[in-house]
């Protein structure tokens, strides 16, 4: 019996200290995420850290949790539960890191009789920190708990036509009332040595401004190359002229050499450039959480209007959209199907 398996990011269980830490620590010693050796990785995290970011952390998801619980969380689960409607396999909701785990999906997945599982990681884009943690750790649970299952691994669906369309009808809705200046593509940052890491010709990512446009069997597992895409097919779409959208990336760390150029700073520029109206999309993902609630919609605002801004619009993911759930139903009919 087939059955799918969607994951996405994880959460907190509360907006709390104590809570926040537990959370980081999973998700901040993932070999995927801080990709240096164990030692200097939990001295990085737990040394340093630790000490002082769950505090902050937590008045960050403070200020955007919900009565029902987090964002990230509600939102998945409305999704899943409109998706589950439109199909009559199992599907089961899962997150990579909290209580939510890919363990007890599987196990909800097996209970129900599943034995051919269809993994989603709900990421549009390829990355180490996204994708592979969740696939990696899929493997193992498998050959350790579920022997009998066998996967079926989504590729990431940056360019698929459907997910393009739905992606752009999604931003045309919310543009359509906002006379907008400038639209920024944001997308979430990581380190430049990832891209160089999933590069499977170990010759071609030079992230050098050429090589995401040159034909590569590297573009199948480069983020930098798929979030590009993914601006490209979407404005071409909606018809945005060169000159009135652009492409940043937002969220790093210190002392490391991310992906640029960077959304904060990108945006406190465009006031100065005569951009006063300013909306921002975050396609790297498909639900509302931390990093588009808190980090655009407030900070990424609050700067603007500071560095003289006087519209800012921050355009919601797709969420539980009707097209978007659609989107998704529709590939796990084609794998009933397949």
């Amino acid at each position: 019996m087939k059955g799918v398996l969607l994951v996405n990011l994880g959460s907190p269980e509360s907006p709390t200290a104590k809570d926040v830490k537990p959370y980081l620590d999973e998700f901040l010693m993932d070999k995927y995420v801080i990709d240096v050796p164990f030692l200097l990785r939990a001295l990085l995290v737990r040394g340093i850290i630790l000490q002082t970011r769950p505090k902050k952390s937590a008045a960050a998801y403070a200020k955007i949790w919900w009565e029902e619980g987090s964002p990230l969380v509600v939102i998945s689960q409305r999704m899943h539960k409109k998706v589950q409607a439109q199909v009559d396999i199992p599907v089961a909701l899962s997150m990579r890191y909290g209580t939510m785990t890919i363990l007890k999906g599987l196990q909800e997945l097996k209970d129900k009789g599943v034995t051919e599982v269809m993994l989603m990681p709900l990421y549009p884009q390829h990355a180490m920190a996204s994708t592979t943690t969740i696939v990696v750790l899929a493997e193992e649970l498998r050959q350790k708990h579920f022997p009998e299952m066998t996967f079926t691994n989504i590729p990431a669906f940056y360019n698929k036509p459907d997910y393009i369309q739905a992606l752009a009808n999604s931003i045309k809705s919310h543009l359509d009332t906002f006379d907008y200046d400038h639209l920024l593509f944001s997308y979430h940052g990581v380190p430049k040595r990832h891209i160089r890491k999933t590069d499977v010709t170990k010759s071609h990512c030079k992230i050098d401004g050429s090589c995401c446009n040159t034909p590569s069997p590297a573009h199948e597992f480069c983020y930098r190359h798929q979030c590009y895409e993914t601006t490209k097919q979407v404005v071409k779409l909606l018809g945005i002229p060169e000159g009135k959208y652009s492409q940043t990336f937002q969220s790093r760390l210190a002392g490391d050499k991310w992906l640029t150029p960077y959304t904060d700073v990108e945006v406190n520029k465009m006031p100065d450039q005569g951009i006063k109206k300013l909306a921002v999309v975050t396609p790297a993902f498909v639900s509302d959480c931390l990093e588009t609630l808190e980090e655009i919609a407030m900070e990424a605002k609050h700067e603007f209007i500071e560095h003289g801004g006087t519209d800012f619009m921050a355009i919601p993911c797709m969420n539980d959209g009707d097209e978007w759930c659609g989107v998704v139903a529709n590939w796990i009919k084609e794998f009933q199907k397949g």
